[in-house]
């Protein structure tokens, strides 16, 4: 990590140690313009070091060196030492784990996990979700400028409230979604949606069954429910809100919020707010169901995977933890059982069209290869072996179920790779984007970008269902009274804000 304020950040974590944590790491991204090395079983590393305690680091020495790519040490003989955690052991941990090494992919679940650890978790610790108050006024707003500076205001004001309330947190996490800042108007598209294509097909044989992963607030809930109670009180007797929520932080959220919101109220009999992990599912449901999934997907664990260039053969990305809790990640050529699926399935499903880390040409390839300086291993590329999964619970549990799922089809500052996440953190209240993946847990937010082509055509391979993908603005138009979110001027925010979004729905 290159800034100043990344440098900042972690010697401000030094001065407020969360329980269980030794100290606050700093990571640098791990770049395949290095030569890798083979270890006796084939791994491949990328690494950079600094002195260590369980290396003979003096007890006077800075604990703080900012790493560098610059001869890196080589941590073999940990790697070879040091057991395999499992997601499922992580799952059981009160403290940070050191001296374990793990796949990249339960590296980051175990990060999603401690981000609802109660002990140092992100959301139960740092990060608070906005809520903007009164919806905006966007007819009475001159343009899109306007609406920013508005917004920009209501952000100040509202962390300016929990600054006197809290006292100044320089880490806080503050977070916002398109249902908080276009209420009601998001939530009564997708309602529009459910109600529509709930009257056309299962009316009036079954109800309205609804299920929403991932709901933060609830507020989607409870605009859908006020639309659908308004609209059509007949869909609304036999309407359902089912919300699976991991976070028990977030649930009990939830729970105040509809107690605490007067208009609200009668929706309680409506809904069901369920403490689990989808992952975690084990209850058949044979009705017809929608189930919704807005902005789920860029949080789902990914695999890391490398390319020999040479053999076109995949490595699969593994982190390692040392007695000091720094990240070193390795590439090994055997594929665990879950990523080695994904690759078949995806190959079947795309008919082998699709897009790949490195030159499809083999002569482009082989020139790759001479270049000074070349790495023998390509650019990773990032996985959704978790998304996987989520699809083999939906086929499972929730046959008669239709997918409404929004979604980044692109973000901007990510890591490099392809597929790559943007991992960032929030620092006196500006956002501050790193460069790797293998973060301190609890502090940092990774959100990944989803190839909507990919995904469509294994989510048919696996469910056997017709889909339609559309970007989010063509949603919108369709389903959304977009003159409800137009400026004087005739732009239109709720458009042009989530240009990189996309919107994937079962026919």
């Amino acid at each position: 990590m290159d800034s100043p304020i990344v440098a900042q950040i972690f010697r401000q974590l030094f001065h407020h140690r969360p329980p269980g944590c030794k100290g606050v790491r700093n990571l640098a991204g791990l770049r395949n313009g290095l030569r890798t090395t083979i270890v006796s079983h084939q791994s491949r590393f990328y690494v950079a070091g600094r002195p260590s305690s369980d290396r003979g680091m003096k007890k006077n020495e800075s604990r703080w060196q900012q790493r560098t790519n610059i001869l890196p040490q080589d941590r073999s003989a940990e790697f070879a030492e040091y057991p395999y955690i499992s997601i499922d052991e992580l799952k059981q941990r009160t403290e940070r784990p050191r001296k374990v090494k793990m796949l990249l992919r339960d590296f980051i679940d175990g990060m999603t996990l401690d981000l609802y650890n109660p002990s140092y978790g992100y959301f139960s610790k740092q990060a608070v979700i906005f809520s903007p108050g009164e919806p905006f006024d966007f007819n009475s707003m001159r343009d899109e400028i306007e609406f920013q500076a508005e917004l920009g205001r209501r952000y100040t004001e509202f962390e300016d409230i929990l600054d006197e309330r809290e006292g100044e947190n320089p880490t806080r996490q503050l977070w916002h979604t398109p249902t908080e800042l276009f209420r009601p108007y998001y939530g009564e598209a997708i309602a529009r949606y459910l109600v529509t294509n709930y009257r056309l097909t299962t009316y009036p044989y079954h109800d309205l069954l609804i299920y929403e992963m991932g709901a933060g607030r609830g507020t989607l809930m409870l605009n859908i429910l006020d639309y659908i109670r308004e609209v059509d009180p007949q869909v609304y007797a036999r309407t359902k809100f089912n919300i699976i929520e991991i976070s028990s932080t977030l649930a009990a959220l939830q729970n105040r919020h509809l107690l605490s919101t007067a208009a609200s109220r009668g929706h309680a009999d409506k809904v069901e707010i369920i403490n689990r992990s989808i992952f975690d599912w084990d209850q058949y449901v044979p009705s017809p169901c929608f189930f919704l999934a807005m902005e789920v997907f860029d949080n789902f664990s990914h695999d890391g995977i490398r390319y020999d260039v040479a053999t076109e053969q995949p490595l699969q990305g593994h982190v390692l933890i040392d007695g000091d809790g720094d990240f070193y990640e390795f590439y090994a050529h055997e594929l665990d059982p879950l990523a080695a699926r994904y690759f078949r399935v995806r190959h079947a499903a795309t008919g082998g069209n699709y897009p790949k880390p490195y030159p499809s040409n083999a002569v482009l390839r082989y020139l790759s290869t001479k270049m000074p300086f070349a790495a023998n291993l390509s650019d990773p590329e990032f996985i959704p072996t978790r998304l996987m999964q989520f699809f083999d619970v939906l086929e499972k549990y929730f046959p008669g179920h239709r997918l409404v799922t929004s979604d980044f089809d692109w973000l901007p500052q990510a890591v490099k790779g392809m597929n790559a996440p943007v991992v960032q953190t929030r620092y006196h209240r500006k956002m501050v984007p790193v460069t790797t993946p293998l973060v301190h847990q609890g502090y940092f937010d990774i959100l990944f970008p989803t190839d909507f082509r990919v995904t469509e055509a294994i989510y048919r391979a696996i469910t056997g269902k017709l889909t339609r993908v559309m970007s989010h603005g063509d949603f919108m138009r369709k389903w959304a009274y977009v003159e409800d979110t137009e400026t004087r001027s005739g732009e239109n925010p709720l458009i042009s804000n989530y240009r990189n979004a996309s919107v994937l729905v079962t026919v």
